[in-house]
């Protein structure tokens, strides 16, 4: 039963993550539907982003007095009812409302269902049911992605929107009839959660996150550009270089959460490596198409890993505050994004292979917090392995 309550929130996790990244591929559609700018367009998913990262902290606070799976099914009522609205409406304002409000619940869904996911095992095996769960995100960008484009050249943009909200639907019929009624959830006060901002540990893995997701979204960003213009493939041929390379994420999520459930210190010693690694050997080599297309497959896995990371990092620092946690990862990883695409944006107008420049930046500042946080740890049981050989 504890795998199916797993599958089923990451059914829901793709449902959520399918309404916020499923629309991006249909923003020329949205833009001649309502008739309105590709720039006005794309308010549609600016706006979603904003909401998710103001309300990341905020939101799964302010709920973490309910039952978390009333809070669920809460949630995907709410965008499964706004999807419906922006399906019938042909007023751009009322759609965009319709659009931003579930996306200030997002990070309730999302932090909840991680919470649960880490709370149903043993506390060694959490980011092994964490990572189940993450393959809703990978899914819902890698699969959500195509199959509303597909849906929307087939018939049209309302039934490519329809899309959202019979997933949110279905998820939503499957947990209130499959997810436990009772919750073991501790209540936890508002205060004693707010009290963890209080660690330099709790701010120290907030930057470091911050910087470990801007590496991976900063050069992912404009990777098309790179790949067309350097490495020479078509347009058609991008889309299924990034296919791949979702997939490759969704390996990446299994291994991740695999590896720190046996040898966290280990992954997180060698990811920042291999990950500057692969960016220098894409900086030097990534003209020569074969080679960039291997070197993309390998980046969607480390890419997996390191969302895994992104969540183990935080969440390790505020375990006795799961929820509230699982809210800053969502913020922190908003803002890296955020951050990154910005300064590799301005690396780009150098050249377009500054971005993995980029990268290596946002890397090796993640890799000094993670050191200068838990060096110490890392010595002491290089130690005890010494000793113990």
């Amino acid at each position: 039963m504890k795998k199916l309550q797993l599958w089923l929130l990451a059914f829901g996790v793709f449902g959520i993550i399918n309404t916020e990244m499923g629309i991006i591929g249909i923003l020329p559609n949205l833009a001649k539907y309502y008739h309105i700018s590709l720039t006005d367009a794309g308010l549609f998913v600016s706006l979603f982003a904003l909401a998710v990262a103001i309300s990341g902290p905020i939101m799964p606070l302010l709920c973490s007095g309910m039952k978390r799976k009333k809070a669920l099914l809460m949630v995907l009522s709410i965008f499964a009812v706004c999807n419906l609205i922006s399906i019938i409406t042909s007023n751009f304002m009322i759609a965009l409302c319709a659009r931003v409000l579930p996306a200030f619940f997002h990070p309730v869904f999302i932090s909840f269902a991680l919470s649960m996911a880490s709370a149903s095992v043993e506390e060694k095996a959490a980011p092994k049911a964490v990572s189940k769960v993450m393959l809703g995100v990978s899914g819902g960008m890698v699969i959500g992605v195509p199959i509303v484009n597909m849906i929307a050249d087939i018939t049209d943009l309302r039934m490519a929107m329809l899309f959202f909200a019979l997933a949110n639907i279905v998820s939503l019929l499957m947990c209130s009839v499959f997810l436990p009624a009772d919750d073991k959830q501790e209540k936890i006060s508002y205060g004693k959660q707010l009290t963890i901002l209080k660690r330099k540990n709790v701010w120290l893995s907030i930057f470091g996150v911050i910087c470990l997701n801007g590496s991976i979204f900063g050069v992912y960003s404009y990777i098309s550009e790179y790949l067309i213009q350097i490495s020479g493939f078509s347009s058609h041929m991008v889309s299924m270089i990034l296919l791949i390379y979702g997939l490759a994420n969704m390996v990446g999520n299994t291994l991740g959460g695999k590896w720190l459930s046996e040898t966290p210190l280990r992954l997180f010693r060698v990811f920042p490596i291999a990950l500057i690694f692969l960016y220098m050997m894409q900086y030097v080599l990534g003209s020569i198409s074969w080679i960039c297309a291997g070197l993309m497959l390998v980046w969607g896995i480390l890419a997996g890993c390191g969302g895994m990371m992104n969540q183990y990092w935080i969440t390790k620092a505020c375990d006795d505050a799961p929820a509230f946690g699982n809210g800053l990862f969502l913020s922190a990883t908003n803002l890296g994004t955020t951050i990154a695409t910005s300064v590799c944006g301005m690396m780009i107008n150098t050249s377009i292979p500054s971005i993995f420049l980029g990268g290596m930046i946002f890397i090796c500042i993640a890799l000094a917090v993670f050191i200068y946080q838990y060096g110490s740890q890392m010595v002491n049981k290089k130690i005890m392995m010494m000793e113990e050989s």
